[in-house]
């Protein structure tokens, strides 16, 4: 993480965050429309940096500490920082993206989790409570909580529901810098960690598995999967702590629609209660 204390934004800072933000949420859309069965990761990579670069951005995650693509695209039981390549896409697996991008000095951050093809009914779930894992945890965003107040909501819901939480891995304040304090866990105690005010910009980022919480790392240096090589979800928003309830600054909706454009994506839109 950039710096060891909390950068608090203003409303302007918190507006050019929501416009990287948003934007990432469009570049994730037209990802998904052009998302099938037979499709490299790769050519998905050079769809999302041309995408950005043409909207007068350029990729948060190119360059990153040497990674080198535009996204991180997770298959199955790569949890996050897949790399893109020559690998195809199949019927019947879960894809997992991510996305960051940078523009007009701030960046926004995302990911998604997608279903393409003909995925068992149990990932299916896995899915739909990762990503009703992330909002019980936006929930608990609001002005006087704790981080531990977002984090704990994440991991009860997921383990409620028999998934493992991934712990070494975790979400981050963010701002001119991608990854900034504090660090938001996924798994956590109540009333604990830095306390919540306004003006703070955070990512929060649910990675849960459907079996153990254990991780490995891949020899490639980045990509990192499950223990027992079961699949995994990963679901990312980017917020605002404001007065009242948490102001969402990335979007879905846009990606929802691109769902419902591409047959291949099977996907209910709505989330578990």
């Amino acid at each position: 993480m950039s710096g060891s204390t909390i950068v608090y934004k203003t409303a302007e800072e918190i507006e050019y965050i929501r416009n990287s933000s948003l934007l990432v949420g469009k570049t994730l859309a037209e990802v998904a429309r052009n998302l099938k069965p037979g499709v490299s990761t790769s050519s998905l990579d050079a769809i999302a940096e041309k995408f950005i670069r043409d909207h007068g951005a350029v990729p948060s995650f190119k360059g990153y500490h040497g990674f080198k693509h535009t996204l991180c695209i997770s298959v199955n039981e790569e949890i996050v920082h897949g790399m893109p390549g020559a690998r195809l896409i199949n019927d019947g697996d879960v894809v997992s993206i991510d996305c960051g991008v940078f523009m007009n000095g701030f960046h926004g951050d995302s990911a998604y989790t997608f279903p393409v093809g003909d995925v068992n009914e149990d990932v299916m779930r896995l899915l739909r409570v990762t990503k009703t894992s992330l909002m019980k945890g936006i929930e608990q965003a609001k002005i006087g909580n704790r981080i531990g107040d977002i984090s704990a909501a994440i991991q009860t819901y997921a383990e409620t529901n028999g998934y493992g939480v991934v712990r070494e891995l975790v979400g981050h304040g963010i701002g001119r810098q991608l990854h900034e304090k504090p660090e938001v866990a996924n798994y956590g105690k109540r009333g604990s960690g830095p306390q919540l005010k306004a003006g703070m910009t955070i990512a929060i980022e649910p990675m849960i598995n459907m079996g153990t919480r254990s991780i490995l790392q891949l020899k490639d240096g980045w990509t990192i999967i499950t223990g027992d090589k079961k699949p995994a979800a990963h679901y990312e928003h980017t917020i605002a702590i404001k007065e009242g309830e948490a102001e969402l600054l990335s979007t879905f909706s846009f990606i929802e629609l691109a769902i419902e454009e591409n047959s291949y994506i099977k996907e209910k839109i709505e989330t578990i209660v």
